[in-house]
């Protein structure tokens, strides 16, 4: 199996996902991987959901936003992969979604708490949010780079305004990080709601926790599990 085909799967894999973890905002929102070859990303064509998407809807288009392989349009949010990339070599995957209940956390000026699990990946270094720039698309190389700034070392990062940003070391870390993004959002939401939350973990059982929750075969189950979901709908 070449290296393209196993991208076009991975992307594929995402997008099922996404789609069965209720991520998706009709034909917007993204996922992508870094092509083996150095040529740029591979990611869904634009105009369709993530339940619509197949091999025929996996495009690589290049550091500068040419379509290399396949046939369609390339989301206009094409830099916030190709800056992340380029500015995090630690990081083969990345995701993009507007999902409401981090749409809302994201407009708070509140520090995301370890409420629960899901807030775990996003306690160290803390979740970031974009502050400096527009609320509007990540449509330019200089936008991209404002949000690869922000992000830092972080899983994620909330874009207010506009949704939020998760990546990974390969595709599975990336989509449960903003499947987890989105819980942790509407739990700690829900605790706001209900007057404010009175306990969290503290540090020491954070770090246990992203090591006994979040660890990498963890994450690898909680992936398997969406897909299988996606695909037997």
């Amino acid at each position: 199996m070449s290296s393209a085909t196993t991208q076009v799967d991975d992307v594929l894999a995402a997008c099922t996902a996404l789609a069965a973890a209720g991520l998706g905002d009709m034909i917007w929102g993204h996922s992508s991987v870094r092509d083996a070859e150095g040529r740029g990303i591979w990611m869904k064509a634009a105009g369709f959901g993530f339940e619509e998407v197949d091999r025929e809807r996996v495009l690589l288009v290049s550091w500068s936003g040419e379509v290399l392989v396949g046939a369609g349009r390339r989301h206009l949010e094409y830099p916030i992969h190709t800056q992340l990339f380029r500015a995090r070599p630690d990081v083969n995957a990345i995701v993009h979604t507007h999902a409401p209940a981090l749409a809302a956390f994201a407009s708070l000026d509140t520090t995301l708490q370890p409420l629960s699990h899901d807030a775990v990946p996003f306690t160290e270094p803390p979740l970031p949010r974009l502050t400096a720039v527009t609320g509007s698309l990540i449509s330019t190389p200089e936008l991209g780079d404002a949000v690869a700034d922000a992000l830092g070392s972080s899983n994620g990062i909330l874009l207010p305004s506009h949704g939020a940003v998760t990546v990974g070391v390969n595709t599975a870390s990336a989509v449960m990080y903003s499947v987890l993004l989105e819980r942790a959002c509407r739990t700690q939401l829900t605790a706001l709601a209900a007057g404010g939350a009175k306990v969290w973990s503290d540090e020491q059982e954070t770090a246990r926790k992203r090591d006994e929750v979040w660890n990498t075969a963890q994450l690898n189950a909680g992936f398997a599990y969406l897909v299988r979901q996606g695909e037997s709908r």
